[in-house]
C-alpha cells in the first residue's frame, strides 16, 4: 500500500500524528530528564580541570623563569668575583694613584654588583617556594576534581546505559512520525515547543482551559477545536490545541456529577400541610 502524502491528510489525522509526537518527545525528555543536572556538573569539572591545568602549566612555567634567572645571577656572580680577583691582583702592580683609584673603584662596582645579584637570588628563591606551594596547592585540587569527575561520568555511564536503548527507540519513532506530518507543521510545531518551557507544543483542552497556559478559551473556539476542521492555537500561550477526546484522554462527563437535591422551604411545607386539610 502506498504511504500517504502528509499534506493529503486531514486535520483530525494530522493533530492525531502530532499529539503520538507530542508525546514520544515527552518521553524522551523524561530519559534526559533522569540524568538531571549531571551532564552539566560533568561539563562544569572538565572545563575547571581545562583551567586548572592551564594555571598549573604556567606556575610551573614561572618557577622555570625564576630558577633559570637565579642561574644567570650566580654566573654573573662568578664573572664578577673573578674579576675582582684579578683587580686585587692588578693592585700591587700599579705605578701611580690614578690607577689605584681606577681599580678600588671597579672593585667597589663589582662587590656591590655581587650583593645585588645575592639579593635578586634571594627574592627569586623566595619566589620559587611560593610558587612551589600554590603548585602543591593546584595539584591537590586537580586531583580532588579529577577524583569528582571520575564518580560522575561514572554515574552518567550508568544512568545513560539504563536509559540509551529505550531513549533509541524513541527516537526512531519520533523520526517515522515526523515524516507523516507535513514540513510547514512540523517547523511549527518545533518551534513552538522550542519556546515552551515544559517543552509541550500540542495540548488538549482542560477544564474550559488550555492545557499549556491553563487561560479560559471562550465556547465558541472549544467547538471549533473539537470539529477538527482547522489548526487552532491558543491565542494566549500559541500551543497548538487538541480535542481532549482525539488526543485519548478522558474527561469528567456533566452526567456524571450528582444531581442537586431540591430543597423544601418551611413556606412550601406549610401550604402542603393546609392543602391536605381542606
Amino acid at each position: 500500500m502506498a504511504k500517504k502524502d502528509p499534506t493529503d491528510l486531514s486535520v483530525e489525522e494530522k493533530l492525531s500524528t502530532l499529539y503520538q509526537l507530542q508525546t514520544t518527545l515527552s518521553a524522551i525528555d523524561e530519559k534526559r530528564a533522569l540524568r538531571g543536572e549531571l551532564p552539566l556538573e560533568v561539563q562544569d569539572l572538565e572545563d575547571e580541570l581545562e583551567g586548572l591545568g592551564t594555571r598549573q602549566g604556567k606556575i610551573e612555567a614561572e618557577i622555570e623563569d625564576f630558577r633559570s634567572a637565579i642561574a644567570q645571577k650566580r654566573n654573573e656572580i662568578e664573572t664578577a668575583q673573578m674579576n675582582v680577583d684579578r683587580y686585587k691582583g692588578q693592585l700591587e702592580e700599579v705605578r701611580n694613584n690614578r690607577e689605584y683609584d681606577t681599580l678600588c673603584k671597579e672593585i667597589e662596582f663589582l662587590t656591590l654588583e655581587i650583593e645585588l645579584c645575592n639579593k635578586k637570588i634571594k627574592e627569586a628563591m623566595a619566589k620559587v617556594e611560593e610558587r612551589k606551594e600554590d603548585l602543591a596547592k593546584t595539584q591537590a585540587v586537580i586531583s580532588e576534581r579529577q577524583e569528582d569527575l571520575g564518580h560522575k561520568r561514572e554515574e552518567l555511564s550508568e544512568i545513560m546505559q539504563e536509559t540509551r536503548e529505550e531513549e533509541e527507540k524513541l527516537k526512531e519513532e519520533a523520526k517515522k512520525l515526523e515524516t507523516r506530518i507535513e514540513p510547514r507543521l512540523l517547523e511549527s510545531f518545533k518551534r513552538i515547543r522550542k519556546g515552551a518551557r515544559n517543552g509541550l507544543g500540542l495540548v488538549y483542552v482542560q477544564r474550559d482551559a488550555c492545557g499549556g497556559c491553563f487561560n479560559k478559551i471562550p465556547p465558541q473556539r472549544q467547538l471549533d477545536i473539537k470539529m477538527h476542521k482547522k489548526i487552532i492555537v491558543c491565542e494566549y500561550c500559541g500551543r497548538i490545541l487538541i480535542d481532549p477526546e482525539l488526543a485519548g484522554v478522558k474527561t469528567e462527563s456533566a452526567a456524571s456529577e450528582k444531581p442537586k437535591r431540591k430543597r423544601t422551604t418551611r413556606r412550601a411545607k406549610k401550604k402542603d400541610e393546609e392543602t391536605a386539610s381542606e
